[in-house]
């Protein structure tokens, strides 16, 4: 008897798997909002240069730029005098006096003037976020492994709730960039202890359809943040509104149990045993639970055992030949799914379209984007949908570089299908690194993709930078190395009805009967499969 048939005996998908999950759900709903949340805290309106204290408001003021409206970073440093020369007159100096925006909503940047030469610190605070939730991911998954699944999700709950209501009152921008990388750490918790919870609770006939579901929360909450964001101009109150909800959900997680896998490998078996025999009585089948005994548990999860006792490090990524070439491509794949999607989802301003319509808009792509993925992966196969993802991104990034400015509707059509790709791609990846890696370093080798896709997330902010030397430097950085990604995905070989491999002689073997000719492929049971884990890059971090 399996895991998966203790699970049967005690009801698999009874009363308890629907409200744990809706548990697990609804912080996702809510995870998108602070992700993304900068696209409107962090947005920059038009503005110009304050005239001097004791000078009369008039055009006079501020020199014309290019493109025939008010320079944003300089001003005229004398007022029109006939009895100046000319030269004289057009001398101009940088806003000594601070700036005048043209909003009615405020953000961060007009609170701390993020603008003209210090406007690259928006960028680095999304960049410090995002390096919160790759430090987060290496420290709270350590945790996780010694402490357990539930205590790091409860503290992480609690963290991002604590963490992201300081950052409502944040009395200057260093210490907003502190809470907001504090903010990140709690997010990588939060993600890692609920994939894990959230596929061993349920079937594995319905592992697909209930990660599916989690995946959908997130994409729901790309919709709630731009209504949030309209309904609530502030930026304080908007940064407090979504994080308050943590707080619940802090208190919300006490519920849920820890997991069974954990408790056993820890040695804390009898701890297991009451846990399922809470479920059973929970989904009305507590006679069954009662039958369940101590030794029987032990024995069914003796192979689990055996398995976790083989000790493998991250270092065997790279010493193991066929693991390193593995991961090498993955973690290129890795890196630039990361990379190159948030270099559309956090430039939706640049786009010249209505923040909060463009943002709907960018959320909706991910409905069909994930469905389109879960058919192309049953049908095409995990190597060809992977690669196919990555590459269309990159060359929709690439064909960003040759549309006009002023041709707006043509520049969102390809930055919106790029965020479909990346999206997608993001969904794939998940599924294909764990049919990949071996039972025995799984974890290790998720864990180190992970780390890579939160490294790209971290440096896209930063070479927006770089659009100050050439507006196209950007968008051909990111449209290469999606394309990167996508070739380094053709290497991979594919999993589609293979067996999932339990040790490295398994991959080794597997490796060897892909090169000889091709066979009838052996159709597995669905108990073989590991499911679609599609929830995005929020949830990259699984």
């Amino acid at each position: 008897m399996t895991f998966s048939e203790i699970l049967d005996r005690v009801g698999s998908m009874g009363r308890f798997q629907f409200l744990h999950v809706a548990i697990l759900g609804l912080p996702i709903l809510n995870m998108a909002n602070h992700n993304l949340l900068q696209i409107f805290t962090a947005a920059t309106p038009a503005h110009h240069c304050r005239p001097p204290p004791n000078a009369s408001a008039g055009p006079w003021v501020l020199p014309m730029g290019p493109n025939g409206k008010p320079e944003r970073c300089l001003r005229f440093v004398h007022p029109p005098n006939a009895s100046l020369p000319n030269d004289t007159q057009r001398v101009t100096e940088p806003c000594l006096d601070g700036w005048v925006y043209n909003s009615t909503k405020d953000s961060i940047v007009m609170e701390w003037d993020l603008v003209c030469n210090s406007n690259k610190l928006k960028e680095m605070a999304q960049s410090i976020f995002m390096a919160g939730i790759l430090i987060g991911g290496l420290v709270l998954g350590d945790l996780s492994d010694r402490f357990g699944r539930r205590p790091i999700l409860t503290c992480s709950y609690l963290l991002l709730a604590a963490s992201g209501s300081s950052a409502a009152f944040s009395p200057s921008f260093p210490s907003y960039v502190i809470f907001r990388f504090l903010c990140g750490c709690g997010i990588s918790g939060i993600t890692l202890s609920t994939v894990i919870l959230n596929v061993e609770w349920v079937p594995t006939r319905m592992r697909a359809i209930m990660s599916t579901a989690l995946g959908y929360c997130y994409t729901v909450g790309q919709f709630i943040l731009p209504g949030l964001a309209y309904a609530i101009p502030q930026w304080r109150w908007l940064q407090l509104t979504v994080s308050i909800p943590f707080f619940i959900f802090f208190l919300s997680s006490w519920w849920t149990p820890e997991s069974i896998r954990w408790l056993v490998l820890s040695g804390k078996s009898s701890k297991a045993l009451k846990i399922l025999r809470r479920v059973a009585a929970f989904n009305g089948k507590k006679e069954e639970g009662e039958r369940l005994s101590l030794e029987e548990l032990k024995l069914n999860l003796q192979k689990e055992i055996s398995l976790a006792k083989a000790k493998y490090s991250a270092t065997d990524l790279f010493r193991i030949p066929i693991l390193r070439r593995m991961t090498f491509c993955l973690s290129l794949a890795w890196f630039a799914t990361g990379f190159a999607y948030y270099s559309l989802a956090m430039g939706v301003e640049e786009f010249g379209v209505n923040l909060y319509i463009l943002q709907i808009i960018f959320g909706g792509v991910d409905v069909p984007a994930k469905f389109i993925t879960i058919l192309s992966l049953s049908y095409l196969g995990r190597h060809t949908t992977q690669a196919a993802a990555l590459l269309l991104a990159g060359g929709a990034i690439l064909a960003l570089t040759f549309v006009p400015l002023d041709l707006q509707t043509v520049r969102t059509v390809l930055a919106v299908f790029g965020k479909g790709c990346l999206s997608s791609s993001f969904s794939c990846l998940f599924l294909y690194t764990s049919e990949l890696y071996p039972t025995v370093i799984r974890q290790t080798g998720m864990g180190v993709s992970n780390l890579w896709t939160r490294v790209g997330s971290m440096l896209s902010p930063l070479v927006k930078i770089t659009g100050e030397v050439q507006p196209l430097i950007p968008n051909i950085i990111y449209g290469i190395v999606a394309l990167l990604g996508g070739s380094a995905a053709l290497f991979l070989p594919e999993t589609l009805n293979q067996p999932l491999p339990e040790t490295i002689e398994d991959l080794e073997n597997w490796s060897l009967q892909a090169k000889k000719p091709k066979q009838e492929p052996e159709v597995e049971k669905a108990s073989q499969r590991i499911p679609l884990q599609p929830y995005g890059p929020a949830l990259g971090s699984s």
